[in-house]
């Protein structure tokens, strides 16, 4: 099978859907001119022309607003925002206008709309660009918010986005477009909702979504030196988010740690640590770690910043301290 990189999947779902739906368009700083800040829209101005490929100045609520209104009149836009960091500009739009127009219209009115681009750190860019909104966006009802981790994901989980009635908070890594990964030529789309067993194991099961599942592997291969058999779950969307797996999972491990960029207060990983407690506490041998962000905004030091972030020796310290096993 071909091997693409994640912004090349992303420019594959992206103009797949708009050569199948005239209704689909994408909007956002620098999407046409400049072929995209991240170059995931390179090429698309050309093919569709400026009507469906469309630059906007640096002001994320109109956008994003524009965005709303035409998904509210029969069209499916794609919005880009540089990083999600600038979404908070567009965030009354996002919350009040795309997620509640469904329930507030009586159903009268669906707002197929996807709001894409990159969270998270991405190297020294310091505490304004370098933050992690999903259980933001997560918490609020009326949207769906997904966050993939590799190519295949991204492609299948796009096209899956774009075709949903309802808006869909969609998160890249400005730190993964670079990345390749096994792509089918022929198309396919993946459940928004389902969770992704990508590892099997006995002793352990480790959760975690987009980027920081990089860390996820790279743990999981130091535990199995040391005879430690990890099960690796890949949630892929954090709303709506696979209960049953992780479950499912932990009955057969008894042990759980989740790996999260983010603060801990209010996190992804506190809910499912919540959710398992709840449903499996029966089956746990030990309680459930999260490994999360420093509760700081992020430093601009590369030294600063390994401290604050998870990193594989921190998960194999917890799977360690869940397993009993000596550190």
């Amino acid at each position: 099978m071909r091997q693409i990189q994640f912004r090349e999947a992303l420019r594959e779902a992206l103009s797949e859907e708009m050569r199948r739906d005239p209704r689909v368009f994408l909007m956002g700083e620098e999407v046409a001119e400049y072929n995209g800040a991240y170059k995931v829209s390179q090429g698309m101005l050309d093919e569709f022309g400026p009507e469906r490929v469309i630059d906007t100045p640096i002001a994320e609520l109109g956008f994003a607003g524009i965005g709303v209104g035409a998904a509210a009149n029969g069209l499916i836009p794609v919005i880009e925002f540089m990083t999600f960091n600038f979404s908070l500009v567009a965030i009354d739009q996002v919350i009040n206008s795309a997620a509640k127009l469904y329930s507030m219209s009586g159903g009268q009115y669906s707002c197929p709309i996807v709001f894409r681009g990159p969270t998270g750190n991405a190297g020294m860019l310091s505490s304004q660009h370098s933050q992690n909104f999903e259980n933001w966006y997560a918490n609020t009802p009326g949207l769906k918010v997904v966050v993939p981790s590799n190519p295949y994901d991204a492609k299948g989980l796009l096209k899956s986005a774009i075709r949903d009635p309802d808006p869909v908070i969609f998160m890249e890594s400005e730190l993964m477009y670079g990345d390749k990964g096994e792509v089918p030529e022929e198309e396919y789309l993946l459940e928004i909702g389902k969770a992704n067993v990508v590892r099997q194991g006995k002793h352990v099961t480790l959760v975690s979504f987009g980027k920081m599942m990089k860390v996820a592997y790279a743990a999981a291969d130091e535990l199995l030196k040391e005879g430690i058999e990890a099960e690796v779950i890949d949630l892929r969307s954090v709303r709506p988010i696979d209960y049953d797996t992780l479950v499912n999972s932990v009955k057969k491990t008894n042990r759980m740690v989740v790996i999260e960029e983010a603060w801990p207060l209010a996190s992804i990983s506190g809910e499912l640590a919540y959710i398992v407690q709840r449903r499996a506490f029966d089956y746990l041998d030990a309680p459930v770690i999260r490994i999360t962000c420093a509760d700081v905004p992020l430093p601009y030091a590369p030294t600063l910043i390994e401290a604050s972030l998870p990193n594989v020796a921190r998960v194999v310290k917890a799977v360690k301290e869940v397993t009993y096993a000596k550190a």
